[in-house]
């Protein structure tokens, strides 16, 4: 993992981690915009075309991504089933979920009503950063109707 150095006139040198975010959307351009900006802005980016793609790299990471950054809608697994495996491996990991079918059962179901955070396709790229952030700042919160440290997810 790629670390940066910060220094100030009274301070060592202390090494500063880049936070990672897994990007996974099955088109092409979104997924390679996001992490572009996402990268411009300071984040270390794992993109992934397909949750069961994102499940392999998973495998070969030594730790989980500080932040999953998901479409709800994709062919084979949604976004949803793929942010339930990941808390179920990692039960710290942030979700952040990203849709253009707000209105679609799926992401009121499995999004809106569990309290996990959206973004709106399409979105401005200031949005976008400013969501990546707040996710990542936000407390843990329990998942209602689960056991008590089972998983955890995290809003914003």
């Amino acid at each position: 993992m790629t670390e940066a150095t910060q220094t100030s006139a009274h301070e060592p040198a202390v090494p500063v981690k880049r936070l990672t975010v897994m990007i996974v959307d099955d088109e092409h351009d979104m997924r390679s915009l996001v992490a572009n900006v996402l990268t411009e802005y300071g984040y270390k980016t794992v993109t992934s075309s397909s949750a069961a793609k994102a499940l392999a790299l998973l495998d070969k990471m030594s730790s989980p991504p500080d932040l999953l950054l998901t479409d709800v809608v994709m062919p084979g697994m949604s976004g949803p089933m793929l942010a339930d495996e990941l808390l179920s491996r990692f039960g710290s990991a942030r979700v952040l979920f990203m849709s253009g079918y707000v209105e679609r059962q799926v992401v009121q179901r499995y999004v809106v009503e569990k309290g996990f955070p959206l973004i709106t396709k399409p979105f401005q790229l200031h949005n976008l950063c400013a969501a990546v952030k707040k996710a990542l700042e936000a407390p843990p919160v329990t998942v209602p109707g689960q056991s008590p440290g089972e998983f955890e997810l995290h809003t914003v």
